[in-house]
């Protein structure tokens, strides 16, 4: 008898701390901000940027990807953004994709320009950049050592 009410009281504390767990992670995943504009950027190519990645500032989150599609006229990817409703964006404002390491991981990163007009809700920010492609950048370092190496013989 007294070590079923050993294995009850385990059990009981196994169920808070798994409780205490899921309350921490839903409140720092910040799932419920939901008062934010929506904006939307064009890219070239968006890497693998998905929906639920963060959008910052100056590495402040001021927001995250809404919605990633792509558009059938002009073939590129449009990224719809939800932004915090206590930031307002300048209408020259840069979205570029950035990594934030080598493994992966995208984020897309906001530099607001030095306008005056701010970026309505619904508009678009005109200024993008896509991520780099960290292959290309290996396979140009190469082959450009290779050709510095042959000019030297």
């Amino acid at each position: 008898m007294k070590k079923n009410v050993v294995e009850t009281i385990l059990g009981a504390v196994v169920l808070a701390v798994a409780f205490i767990f899921l309350a921490f992670s839903y409140s720092s995943a910040d799932m419920g901000s939901a008062d934010g504009y929506e904006v939307k950027a064009r890219f070239s190519s968006i890497g693998g940027l998905k929906v639920g990645d963060k959008v910052v500032i100056s590495g402040v989150r001021v927001g995250t990807v809404k919605k990633v599609k792509l558009d059938q006229e002009t073939f590129l990817a449009d990224v719809f953004l939800d932004i915090n409703s206590s930031y307002q964006l300048p209408d020259d404002t840069t979205a570029i994709i950035s990594s934030e390491s080598l493994l992966g991981g995208l984020y897309l990163q906001l530099e607001p320009g030095s306008g005056e007009d701010m970026i309505e809700p619904g508009g678009l920010i005109e200024y993008t950049q896509a991520p780099q492609n960290l292959e290309q950048l290996l396979g140009k370092f190469i082959f450009s050592m290779q050709d510095k190496k042959e000019d030297e013989q």
